[in-house]
């Protein structure tokens, strides 16, 4: 997937061209599934997203800060 915004700006001051444009390539906003959920530390976005307890962290940065949060290992 290309990245439209450059493109747009190219196009930006022929209002109609960059309506139409955007339209058509614009991707959609995400209301639900793996594309919604995003870190709060990284921003990654996708599998490994740990969202129990309101926390949205995914889960490299939730194994920095588990012992921050109270979380125990045991093994």
């Amino acid at each position: 997937m290309g990245d439209y915004r450059k493109i747009l700006k190219s196009i930006e001051h022929k209002k109609g061209k960059a309506t139409k444009f955007l339209k058509n390539n614009k991707p959609k906003d995400r209301k639900f599934g793996l594309g919604q959920k995003q870190c709060d530390i990284c921003g990654k976005k996708g599998f490994g997203h740990i969202s129990k307890y309101g926390l949205n962290y995914c889960r490299r940065c939730f194994r920095e800060k588990a012992q921050d949060l109270g979380f125990k290992k045991y093994n």
